[in-house]
Order: structure tokens, then sequence, then C-alpha cells
């Protein structure tokens, strides 16, 4: 089948965002053999998401960034999308829910975007992106389902591949599928033997119910360590259900206390604290459920309140 983000856009997107991201190390775990993590965690606003905001800012004509942008976010997109806006000097506002924790909505606004709370869930969240587009003329930039967006985020697979060409498989944290399908697409394009593996939370995954059930579909959103990966795929999901379907060879489950295990892991191994969402492919491998010989987990961010991870480390689980 022809994807709708090919191997040349993301190619393209790696050059469009050069000296505007970091490009992040690889690190040998050393409690778990043959396990390599990928310390996005690391990035330029403590998650992945900059190099999808940021390739589609600089993807806009210029005539459509000035007059700002929008999006819905549960608080990472939101503060890449503040960042990118900031230093292309244009006006960006960033709808959250009210399950998104203070730490990250704090993190948006000190960037200098607009924040507005609405509703409880990530659905509401992108009603009222849609009433702002409609209504005062800004530009939406998807927090996923977006082909820049997409591009942007599948510079990391180039990244993996760069460092390591042939990995067994590919543990990525799946919510949305932007991150999972842009990596894929990358990964699958220059190592087709490689597995990847879209890893989610048990409590509301909104793309793992939707592949089970064949198209996309709505789930309760639930407390979870994992709160990055919260809210839905859009029931209207024009890119990331297609290409999940087609590039991801499966999805894992991982319950809360597997998400603690491995965050107190990545802390014991790296010193680094991980948000829950990071986690969750480390999760899984320390599950059984994955092997950890010649994997790549994805740590796809660090944006975490430190009393939270406080408790985490204590034994508890938030």
């Amino acid at each position: 089948m022809t994807l709708p983000v090919t191997l040349d856009d993301i190619r393209a997107a790696e050059a469009r965002i050069r000296g505007h991201v970091r490009r992040t190390p690889m690190l040998a775990d050393p409690r778990l053999s043959g396990l390599v993590l990928k310390m996005e965690h690391r990035q330029e606003t403590g998650a992945f998401k900059l190099r999808g905001a940021t390739n589609a800012v600089l993807s806009l004509p210029p005539e459509r960034l000035a007059r700002g942008v929008v999006t819905a976010s549960t608080g990472n997109h939101g503060r890449a999308l503040a960042h990118a806006a900031r230093a292309a000097g244009v006006r960006a506002v960033v709808c959250l829910s009210r399950l998104v924790p203070p730490n990250k909505v704090a993190a948006v606004r000190e960037l200098g975007a607009e924040v507005r709370i609405t509703g409880d869930s990530q659905d509401e969240a992108m009603a009222e992106v849609a009433r702002a587009v409609a209504a005062e003329g800004l530009t939406e930039v998807p927090p996923f389902d977006d082909p820049a967006v997409v591009a942007g985020q599948g510079t990391l697979g180039l990244e993996i591949l760069g460092d390591l060409p042939a990995p067994r498989q590919v543990l990525v944290p799946l919510s949305g599928g932007g991150l999972a399908s842009g990596v894929a697409a990358a990964v699958k394009a220059l190592s087709p033997q490689t597995r990847m593996v879209g890893v989610s939370m048990e409590r509301g995954a909104a793309m793992a119910a939707s592949l089970a059930a064949g198209h996309p579909v709505t789930v309760a959103e639930l407390p979870t360590l994992a709160d990055s990966l919260g809210g839905g795929v859009g029931l209207e999901n024009r890119i990331t259900f297609a290409m999940c379907r087609a590039l991801l060879d499966e999805v894992i489950l991982v319950s809360e206390d597997e998400i603690a295990a491995a965050m107190r892991h990545i802390h014991a191994v790296t010193g680094d604290a991980v948000e829950g969402a990071a986690a969750v492919g480390v999760a899984a491998v320390l599950a059984g459920r994955a092997p950890a010989a010649g994997t790549v987990a994805l740590l796809s961010g660090g944006n975490i309140a430190p009393e939270a991870f406080a408790r985490i480390l204590d034994g508890g689980r938030a």
C-alpha cells in the first residue's frame, strides 16, 4: 500500500528541522543485556514532540503562520508547539483538558503560549481547537494525525537506524499514533526485518482498542501514570490509524505497576526521571512480554512532576 507519509517525507523533515532539535543519544542498558535505550527524553522541551511540531511550523506558508497556530494536547505537544511558535515569532494557543498535570500546563505557559483549559478529555480540548480555527483564523497543528507531524516524529527512526542499523525490534510508545507511525515508516523502509511494536497502558489505550476493532473507536480516558498516552485517535482519523495498522507488528499493553517498576529501573540505570509514557517499552521487557536482546526501547519524554516521581521511587504509583 502507499503510505500517506513516506521515507522521502521523513528525510525532508530531517533536513528541515536540523539545527532546531537535538540528536539524542542511545545507551546500552547495563542491567538488561541487549536492550538499548533511545534517550529522547533528553530532547529540548523534554519530549519527542518537538520534532513534529517544528516540522509542521516550518512547513506552513508564511500567510498561515502569521495568523498563529493552535492545538490540543496532553501536555508535551503543546509545550513543543509553544516552543516552535516562539522560535518563529508567532502566536500559539494550546487547549488542554483538566486531566493534564499542572507541571505540564505551567511548562506550556512559560513558553509564551495562551493556555485554554476545557473539559475532561482530549476530545473536548479538540472541540475548542475547532472553534478557535473557525472563529479566530488560527492554523491547527494537530498532535498526531497530520503528515508534517508524523514525518517529524519519523526522524527518530532515522536516528535509531543511524546508530544501530538493523535492530531486532523497536518498542515505541503508542497513543494517537504519530510517533509510532512515523518511526515505523522510517524503520520499515530501511530495515524491513525489524519488528515494530507499539506499547501502551492498559487504562484507556485508544489506538490499541481501535486496532483491535478494525476502525477508530472512542475509549474512556482514565487516570494513568502514562498520561501522555491518553486521549482518542479521532473517529475521522486520516493518517495514523492506517499507518499503525499497516506497519506495527504487535501491540503490548502494560499495567500501572509495570510502568512504575520501569520508571524506577530507568532511573537506576540512567539517573534520569522519565514520565510513565516513556517507560512503557522497558515495562514490556521487564514484564517478560518483549525480549531485551536486539531491542531498542524509545524513551519518549521526561516531563514528570518531581513530587510524583519521588512517590514512584518510594514504591508508589503516583
